[in-house]
């Protein structure tokens, strides 16, 4: 019989897959080490400090800006995982119907489409909105995080669906449970790692996301992502060192605790 084919042995395959991590974390590992350095000088070491990340904690406009970054991205996630958690239900557990490709299609769309186009897209939707409202709050950056993380925390979802014994379900519609009782005692249980891991997705996009942001905020909403681009166009610090580090850890943290809570959920 032949042998199944492995990657691993090929000629090369270690050094280029090296190479390839090294590319891809060499330069976070930089932006982690010299967040520490004591200088002024963004990429010449002078010594161990924790003196820009001080300067970070004291800067009332980047308290501003996380405050801000972590209402919408709150809020986005809510929004964004509930819908995905229904959209997935309706063509997991419903009947096959007509167009259910186009639906899928339709959900999956911010991922297909350039994030720029989606923005513009927005853009025009909310300046109308605007023009007939005259409202300017943060409600329409919470609108936009929410349409473009729907297909991050859709996928984990329907993945979970489709992977859940229908058996129990089955069981307790048998036992004369109510749909609503099946779906909370049976169904909503199995399936939480899924919201969980489509929840940890959409906030971490909405969180780090910068063109849809930069379309759609007005004059006073920068969230922390554009607050550190517009200091990047301005004087480059280690304090933007500081702010990625940070944002790097909540990043690693969100990944690790719902990993552990999907492992013992599952």
């Amino acid at each position: 019989m032949a042998k199944a084919f492995d990657l691993r042995k090929q000629t090369g395959f270690t050094p280029v897959a090296m190479l390839c991590f090294a590319l891809l974390y060499m330069p976070i590992i930089l932006l982690v080490v010299y967040s520490f350095n004591a200088g002024s000088a963004i990429s010449d070491w002078q010594g161990f400090s924790f003196r820009w990340y001080e300067a970070a904690w004291q800067n009332e406009q980047v308290k501003e800006a996380t405050v801000r970054s972590l209402i919408v991205a709150g809020a986005a996630t809510l929004i964004a995982t509930t819908a995905a958690t229904l959209a997935a239900l309706a063509t997991t557990r419903g009947k096959p119907f007509k167009g259910q490709t186009a639906v899928f299609a339709l959900i999956n769309q911010p991922l297909m489409v350039p994030e720029i186009v989606t923005a513009v897209a927005l853009l025009v939707v909310f300046a109308l909105v605007k023009v007939q409202t005259g409202y300017t709050g943060l409600g329409y950056l919470i609108l936009a995080h929410s349409a473009f993380c729907i297909p991050f925390a859709f996928m984990p979802i329907r993945a979970r669906l489709q992977g859940m014994d229908l058996t129990l379900e089955q069981a307790a519609a048998d036992l004369y449970a109510t749909p609503w009782q099946a779906f909370r005692f049976v169904t909503l249980p199995l399936l939480w790692p899924g919201v969980l891991a489509g929840a940890m997705l959409a906030f971490v996009i909405s969180l780090d996301d910068v063109v849809i942001t930069e379309f759609v905020k007005t004059a006073g909403q920068d969230t922390l992502p554009t607050y550190m681009l517009g200091q990047l166009r301005r004087t480059v610090t280690p304090e933007i060192n500081a702010i990625s580090t940070a944002l790097l850890a909540i990043s690693v943290l969100l990944v690790v605790f719902f990993f552990l809570a999907n492992r013992r959920k599952t």
